[in-house]
């Protein structure tokens, strides 16, 4: 389906640019912009019905290119009467001269018949412009400055319809010159007739368009496919309905939408639904897309998002305070604003579990190190008594100090080991801590209450926090969030480069 949707894509880029482009697909000629500079590049011809024919007369074909035969219907475009006529009597003529020859043919009465037509087709064409319909009045502009100067000399100056009857006459059109003019003719002046075209109006007023018709069949595949990939997902995943499945995949929702029945030119959103599912069937990588996308928007909402956070998160403390939360939280009495979930005090049980982590895992641990850092301030300690060191010089006995010292450290250290462990493993000693930490919190709240202390507490806590919004939350605002994405980037290739 991604080469479908691909293939779509560029059916709908073709029709959005065809008119523009005609004369490309036309004549096979691109201009290089600026220099004006024509790349010829060839296009197959064919001969083509030519739909300027008014109904009644016989049928007849031009030779146009195999593109522009195929297409030209799809946009109602057929060849202008007015400059097919035109160009038709400019052949008509040619073929009359050939016949008669360059002698006699120039001044036969059907050659002046022709020249004559074409003299008078030349005034209707500057009077009417029949180029305007198609845009393309600059191309007879064009035209127009091309004849004058053809025909003009440095001491005559002519107008547009001068030049051109003075063009289309034996005057100028001599044996001597004519296959000269006629190439000139069809070299600058008939490429650019042949562009013109009319294009037909619908009943709505609008250019007629029948590119539906091309894109129906897209439209069926990619609606019967959105339905039948949604409805997989559905079944796929029970909790996920069917309009769910919908929302999720809302990215082909443009493929199957039938732009070109009411704005062809919204069809070019299916380039996004394109690029998604040649990025899914791994023809393409967007990762890097993706990233660059997904950083943009967190750039700009990061900001903004952390203002609302700190902000709310601020004005709830602050409101609990007002509401005299701390007191209720130190006495554990407001049932109505706090909620226990499991009956149990978790501060008691956080300072039982790391009391046990400490005197269990980290004290054995620690204990030499301990013991050693104990043992050198003693030491230090004594060294400085003038006493401690008349009794290291006396002999026999200047050792005993230091094992004094080691046997202190190492009888302190086992005995605190043991005090707290016994603390922790005793239940009167546990009971005992639990009661404490109770009654020191009840006694603390009933203590501020009574003190008149905790109402202001909470104003300068409140006070405080007020601060904390109006000189922090403002720095936040100023945070290069461009600098702050650069260092998360840095932080995600860590791992990459490991």
């Amino acid at each position: 389906m991604a080469i479908a949707a691909s293939a779509n894509l560029l059916l709908v880029v073709f029709d959005l640019t065809y008119v523009p482009w005609r004369n490309f697909w036309l004549q096979g000629k691109m201009t290089i912009p600026f220099i004006s500079q024509q790349i010829p590049i060839p296009m197959p011809q064919t001969s083509c019905p030519d739909r300027s024919v008014e109904r009644g007369d016989p049928p007849r074909m031009i030779q146009q290119s195999i593109m522009t035969c195929l297409y030209d219907p799809i946009k109602g475009i057929q060849p202008h009467r007015d400059t097919q006529l035109y160009l038709d009597t400019v052949a008509t003529l040619k073929q009359q001269v050939e016949q008669r020859g360059l002698a006699n043919g120039l001044q036969s009465p059907e050659v002046q018949a022709t020249l004559k037509r074409l003299r008078v087709y030349s005034n209707e064409m500057i009077e009417t412009n029949p180029f305007e319909i198609a845009g393309k009045s600059g191309t007879l502009e064009k035209i127009k400055n091309r004849m004058r100067r053809r025909v003009e000399t440095k001491e005559s100056k002519r107008s547009n319809r001068e030049a051109f009857e003075l063009f289309w006459s034996t005057n100028y059109l001599t044996p001597t010159n004519w296959k000269q003019e006629m190439e000139w003719f069809a070299k600058e002046i008939e490429p650019l007739m042949q562009t013109n075209f009319y294009r037909t109006i619908g009943e709505n007023g609008e250019f007629t368009n029948h590119f539906w018709m091309l894109d129906a069949p897209f439209v069926i595949l990619f609606f019967l496919e959105f339905l039948a990939r949604t409805y997989y997902l559905s079944r796929r995943y029970p909790s996920l309905r069917w309009l769910d499945a919908m929302f999720w995949r809302w990215y082909d929702i443009p493929l199957f939408v039938p732009f070109s029945l009411f704005m062809p030119v919204l069809a070019l959103s299916r380039f996004f639904s394109t690029a998604i599912r040649l990025h899914q069937a791994e023809l393409i990588d967007l990762h890097e897309v993706q990233d660059q996308v997904r950083h943009g928007v967190v750039a700009d909402l990061a900001g903004e998002l952390t203002e609302v956070i700190v902000v709310q998160t601020l004005n709830q403390v602050q409101s609990s305070l007002r509401q005299g939360e701390l007191t209720r939280w130190l006495q554990r009495s407001g049932q109505k604003r706090y909620v226990d979930i499991n009956n149990i005090n978790e501060i008691e049980a956080i300072a039982n579990h790391f009391t046990k982590l400490i005197v269990d895992e980290v004290f054995p641990k620690i204990q030499p190190d301990l013991e050693a850092l104990l043992s050198h301030t003693i030491n230090n300690i004594l060294n400085q008594a003038p006493a401690y060191k008349a009794l290291q010089s006396l002999p026999g006995i200047g050792h005993l100090p230091k094992q004094i010292t080691e046997r202190l450290v190492s009888d302190l250290t086992q005995s605190v080991y043991r005090a707290t462990k016994g603390v922790t493993e005793d239940p009167i000693s546990t009971e005992l801590r639990n009661r404490l930490v109770q009654n020191f919190t009840t006694s603390l709240a009933n203590a501020a209450k009574q003190e008149n202390t905790l109402p202001e507490l909470r104003m300068l806590l409140s006070d405080l926090i007020e601060e904390i919004k109006i000189n922090y939350v403002q720095r936040i605002a100023e945070e290069d969030m461009d600098r702050l994405l650069e260092q998360t980037r840095q932080l995600h290739q860590l791992p990459r480069k490991d």
